[in-house]
């Protein structure tokens, strides 16, 4: 691990007995639970092979510090989340590397709120661990360990407090879910049948070794559920990362749109319901969540990358939605989290009012064509490579809120960042046609790849 940093733009991740060991895990645990200061936390994890191993260790560290733990076993993210503000926890922490491959695992430390800690809190942890900082409780003080059951039932229930269940349960809508063999399918389906769909499911099974795709939902290794859709003739596809905080969706026609398109449907119909309200994105979203807000009269706010910054900026705000390109949606009715079931519950909604297949609603929007790419970068090159970069860009009309972004005049635009969880330079590159988009990619993908020969 890196010895003056732990926490990325999205938690704490690693490679499994390399990066992240059990014995790192414990002395987390110590440190985090010294942070809460003997409280009770909620733990849980997703599907990969590693989470009962590192639940297990995380658990005696926090314990170890007198915290008592709830232990909620295997549950989404957002489930976790929601469980943590509805019984008043003074936090918990979340064994995931969301959409990592299978051989990473991670920490997410989660507030009492139900939000992810702030980066401010993230550094007093990492203090504590790298000082050795840890206190230990006496031996008549430790913390306890209780099960903790039913989460992903209460969580179910509350989504569909904030959605019109009668309009949706009339139409009778048949949905294909792609769980990610991970927790996405051990919630949305059940909630799908309680809004009266009927379920066709794709790697819904349990596997931590991720056989039927890698975790992270996009359009390249999500052909099957989209042929799946066409072929059963369903009304909407929905397909979750590893730990079913974000989706993305499939219309009828099998059609696979980014988060940006989705997204951009939610804002509308929020925003006609409720004038004037904030949104937050970050800089990495498409000039259609802009343009969207413009037109129904809300107030963008940009933010870096990343969903713990969209949250806390919604905290701070006061915002009640906010969403990310890559299918996270913050429904602050909700929680002020991503949440991959509540995001589908909301689509169908729209569906539902509209009287509109995805499709159609899709088709309605601006045209704007996004394409991601990456470059491997080592951590140690990633400043230099950045730094260089801008030095080269002769644009005038860039943003370097978070990384380099670059608007031209023809409305296309490219964003580039350093990863924050992965060894890699990322790309988001729109335009008003797919090969323009495309195009930037390759140009400043190649770019990069020059500039790092360099250094």
């Amino acid at each position: 691990m890196n010895k003056k940093k732990l926490f990325g733009t999205n938690g704490i991740r690693g490679l499994v007995n390399k990066e992240l060991t059990s014995e790192i895990v414990i002395a987390m645990g110590s440190a985090i639970g010294t942070f809460f200061k003997r409280g009770n936390l909620i733990v849980g994890h997703d599907a990969r092979t590693s989470g009962p191993m590192f639940s297990r260790a995380i658990i005696a560290g926090l314990t170890a510090t007198g915290c008592n733990v709830f232990f909620a076993g295997l549950a989404p993210t957002p489930a976790l989340q929601y469980a943590i503000k509805n019984h008043n926890m003074s936090g918990g922490v979340i064994i995931t590397a969301s959409h990592n491959p299978p051989e990473y695992n991670g920490i997410k430390v989660i507030w009492k709120d139900g939000i992810e800690i702030s980066h401010k809190q993230e550094i007093e942890i990492e203090n504590i661990y790298f000082n050795k900082d840890q206190i230990l409780a006496e031996w008549n003080k430790l913390g306890s360990k209780i099960e903790l059951h039913g989460i992903n039932t209460e969580y179910i229930k509350a989504i569909k407090t904030h959605i019109d269940l009668p309009r949706i349960i009339q139409k009778k809508f048949h949905v294909v879910v792609d769980a990610g063999n991970s927790v996405g399918g051990i919630t949305t389906p059940y909630l799908l049948q309680e809004l009266g769909c009927k379920v066709t499911t794709i790697n819904a099974n349990i596997d931590g070794t991720f056989p039927g795709r890698l975790p992270e939902p996009r359009p390249e290794i999500l052909k099957d559920i989209a042929s799946i859709v066409r072929a059963v003739k369903a009304d909407l596809g929905v397909a979750f990362d590893g730990d079913a905080d974000r989706s993305i969706f499939i219309d009828e026609k099998g059609e696979i749109h980014w988060g940006d398109k989705t997204f951009s449907l939610i804002i509308k119909h929020f925003l006609i319901k409720n004038p004037a309200q904030k949104i937050v994105t970050p800089v990495s979203s498409s000039t259609l969540v802009k343009d969207t807000v413009n037109t129904y009269n809300g107030e963008l706010i940009w933010t870096k990358v990343g969903s713990v910054t969209v949250s806390q900026t919604m905290k701070k705000e006061k915002a009640k939605l906010g969403g990310e390109e890559n299918g996270g949606v913050f429904y602050g009715p909700h929680q002020t989290v991503r949440d991959g079931a509540m995001t589908t519950a909301l689509i169908l909604e729209i569906m539902a009012i509209t009287n509109n297949k995805l499709s159609t609603l899709i088709e309605k929007q601006p045209k704007y064509y996004l394409e991601k790419g990456k470059v491997s970068c080592a951590e140690d090159k990633k400043g230099k490579i950045m730094n260089k970069f801008l030095q080269e860009v002769k644009n005038k009309n860039i943003s370097k809120i978070d990384g380099v972004k670059i608007w031209f005049e023809d409305k296309s635009a490219i964003l580039v960042r350093p990863s924050g969880t992965e060894p890699t330079i990322r790309l988001y590159a729109e335009a008003k046609n797919k090969q323009k988009a495309e195009k930037l990619i390759q140009k400043f993908s190649s770019k990069l790849k020059e500039i790092l020969l360099t250094i």
